[in-house]
């Protein structure tokens, strides 16, 4: 081929819009169009490898006999994969270029000899389109019929071409990656992403984009170009960005969220991350990546609150509460309670109650920040509590407590009305408290005996109060064995009318025959029952036992009634109706035989539930009676709602008739309110002649009391009554 016409093919090619442009397909197509019409050729092919798939695209494929050309997607190609072909390649590498007159017998060329042979094809000159070095693609040149052998001159302008094409790849990755540096940095304009590029040699900004001014308000041109040393970050928390620096020059990735203030004083949240990479000339930089957290800081510190908070005082919950005073091990924790608060969010209604309730963490938040203390909580309904963590004597401690009391103590004005609050605190020594009991707990149990004090209920938590409490969870235990191995019997006092001098009723009195302690009163495990929910079981046992022996009395011609004690919590427990229903019905018990007591304390707490089980009662033919009268809350006005059928004394008025004027004066008036509603009077605790004297003189109706008999058990009752006048 003549050296003129070479060159005005590679002028032509390297004149071209295609390879100015970097369009590697069509400079391929040009290129393969040349070589076919200047070279004794069947086929020129243009192929790229691309090794990140192991790939080999054919990007053009000319035959003389179909000019015009057909590319990729009308020929297939049938060139094996790199990675197939390994020797092939790496000879190509070193070589650049491979020439053959008998491919398919050529050793060089074993792994394409399936597609040489596909094709038809007997002869090829195979050249290395490469980069740098890097072999990226392939000029072939393909004949086939067997021709003289490939002349030096064809070799070196397929090689000169292969070049060219190299070039033009060159263009083509400049152009793309100019285009990806400009849509990378479009990008990071638009980004709502602060970035920025520091060198780490200089400590020099070098990039910072537009999401950095619209967050802290600095101008780009204020720091770009600048120290990094000029920004908030390091002017705000110089220890803290210091370390992240170094962490950066030394190649670990850090990430922060910071509080910063800008400089017209508002602030803003920021989290930020910083990692090295290293250029490709080995210039070390740094990439910060940071955005505004705000938004999400405050909604984080909004759950914290929500998870920590009460909501009705903004004082920390139980929860967090109970965590930090499982910390401790030593300090003072003071609980806080609300005596009667139930019965005043049900007489005054929840909203006063809340009001109570808020008026009350104010104080305690005042009583807090005046002794700079941090940890108060409301821990329950209408309980408080208080840690002092810091190491004041027992003296001043005691001395706050009580100024705290005082506090809370003083009236409320809730509407038009001033309520005092019935505070009662407990206080513990955190280190003092054995392992296997909480701070809490031992609060807990200060507190029940703080509930019943006159005056200052004030109570500091003792050892004595904890093996009281030992021995309650013992009572507890042996309840439980009690109940199954029914340790348990009824004993009866009887109830005398004053007027008719005859026995006309008994009260049933349970008794426990404890395996090692002998006989215990009520008054040595009830409140215990009561607190561990084991009174229903009880309360159910006592109530067949005492009907059942009713229905035997009733049997055998002795007509008196029977009173019951009924807890507060079996009283409300919603199955009461049914069980008394069921008893009555079974054991066909007289009409007005059988009367449940309950104080008027528990009546109380819950008016229209009492009101409307009282009145169902009383419908089934059992009567009612208030047991404790006179040390209550209750009120003419709800006497009169109630169906009672008796009211019962409290022997405290009783005791000392004979010695009080104020005992005599309130009796009077019970017996003469009694007289007013038509409802029937016992007397509890008559234990002389004087006491019984005053009480017959002022019309009480009936009275019982040692003065007649204790309880007795039933066999000595049945004596009792067989010598005594009662009414048949």
């Amino acid at each position: 081929m003549k050296k003129q016409k070479s060159q005005q093919l590679l002028e032509y090619i390297v004149n071209s819009e295609a390879k100015q442009l970097g369009d590697f397909k069509a400079t391929a197509q040009i290129a393969a169009e040349l070589l076919s019409q200047q070279l004794n050729v069947s086929s020129v092919v243009v192929s790229a490898i691309c090794s990140e798939n192991d790939t080999l695209e054919q990007i053009t494929r000319l035959t003389i006999a179909s000019l015009p050309s057909k590319t990729l997607s009308q020929v297939q190609s049938y060139r094996p994969k790199p990675s197939l072909c390994d020797d092939f390649i790496s000879q190509l590498k070193v070589e650049r270029h491979i020439t053959s007159e008998h491919c398919v017998d050529d050793p060089r060329l074993v792994e394409l000899q399936a597609y040489y042979q596909g094709h038809g094809i007997r002869a090829v000159l195979e050249v290395a389109i490469r980069i740098n070095g890097h072999l990226e693609g392939m000029l072939s040149l393909e004949r086939t019929e067997s021709s003289e052998p490939w002349h030096e001159s064809e070799v070196q302008l397929c090689s000169q071409v292969a070049d060219q094409l190299a070039l033009t790849l060159a263009t083509k990755y400049g152009y793309d990656k100019d285009e990806r540096l400009t849509l990378l940095l479009s990008a990071a304009e638009q980004s709502d992403q602060i970035m920025m590029v520091v060198n780490l040699a200089t400590d020099c900004i070098e990039y910072v984009n537009n999401a950095h001014f619209e967050l802290t308000k600095v101008p780009k041109e204020r720091i770009l170009g600048r120290k990094i040393q000029v920004l908030d970050f390091f002017k705000q928390y110089p220890n803290l960005s210091e370390s992240v620096l170094n962490k950066a020059r030394n190649g670990e990735p850090c990430e922060e969220e910071i509080n910063l203030i800008r400089h017209d004083g508002s602030a803003y949240w920021m989290r930020l991350s910083v990692k090295r990479f290293i250029s490709e000339r080995g210039n070390h930089f740094a990439l910060v990546n940071a955005e505004n957290c705000t938004e999400q800081h405050h909604h984080q510190s909004e759950l914290l609150r929500l998870a920590w908070r009460c909501g009705l005082t903004g004082l920390y919950n139980r929860t967090h509460f109970s965590r930090v005073l499982k910390k401790l091990k030593s300090g003072h924790m003071v609980l806080i309670d609300l005596r009667g608060f139930k019965r005043f969010n049900d007489t005054y209604g929840h909203a006063n109650g809340d009001v109570m309730l808020i008026e009350i963490a104010r104080r305690i938040r005042h009583f807090a920040e005046v002794h700079q203390l941090s940890e108060i909580a409301r821990i329950g309904s209408d309980e408080f509590g208080i840690l002092f963590e810091n190491n004041e004597d027992e003296f001043s401690i005691q001395q706050a407590t009580e100024r705290l009391y005082r506090q809370l103590e003083a009236p409320i004005t809730i509407g038009i009305e001033q309520i005092e609050p019935k505070p009662a605190l407990a206080r513990v020594d955190i280190a003092s408290i054995e392992e296997q009991f909480s701070s809490l707990t031992c609060a807990d149990i200060a507190l029940q005996y703080a509930k019943n004090k006159q005056g200052n209920a004030i109570q500091v938590f003792n050892s004595a109060l904890l093996n009281a409490f030992k021995e309650d969870a013992q009572i507890e235990r042996d309840l439980v064995a009690a109940i199954k191995g029914r340790q348990f019997e009824l004993y009866y006092q009887p109830l005398k009318d004053l007027k008719k001098q005859a026995y006309i009723g008994a009260e049933a009195l349970i008794r426990w025959h404890h395996p090692k302690k002998g006989v215990l009163y009520p008054g040595a495990f009830i409140d215990i029952a009561e607190q561990s929910g084991l009174i229903n079981d009880i309360g159910s046992w006592v109530l067949e036992a005492a009907c059942k022996q009713l229905n035997l009395w009733q049997r055998h011609q002795i007509d008196i009634s029977m009173h019951v004690n009924v807890s507060a919590r079996q009283f409300f427990s919603g199955t009461l109706f049914e069980q008394v229903w069921s008893l009555v019905t079974r054991y066909r018990l007289k009409p007005h035989s059988l009367i449940l007591e309950i104080t008027e304390t528990e009546l109380m707490e819950d008016i229209r539930s009492a009101t409307n089980l009282c009145n169902e009662l009383a419908d089934l033919g059992v009567g009612l009676a208030i047991d404790d009268f006179g040390t209550g809350y209750s009120s003419m006005r709800y006497l009169k709602q109630f169906p009672i059928s008796k009211l019962k004394i409290d022997r405290s008025f009783i005791s000392d008739l004979s010695v009080s004027h104020e005992s005599r004066e309130i009796v009077s008036a019970i017996i003469a309110m009694a007289s007013a509603l038509n409802i029937s009077l016992t007397a509890e605790g008559v234990e002389t002649k004087e006491q019984e004297s005053f009480l017959a003189e002022h019309l009480c109706h009936q009275a019982q009391g040692f003065l007649y008999s204790p309880a007795l058990r039933e066999s000595e009752f049945s004596q009792f009554l067989a010598k005594s006048p009662s009414i048949h």
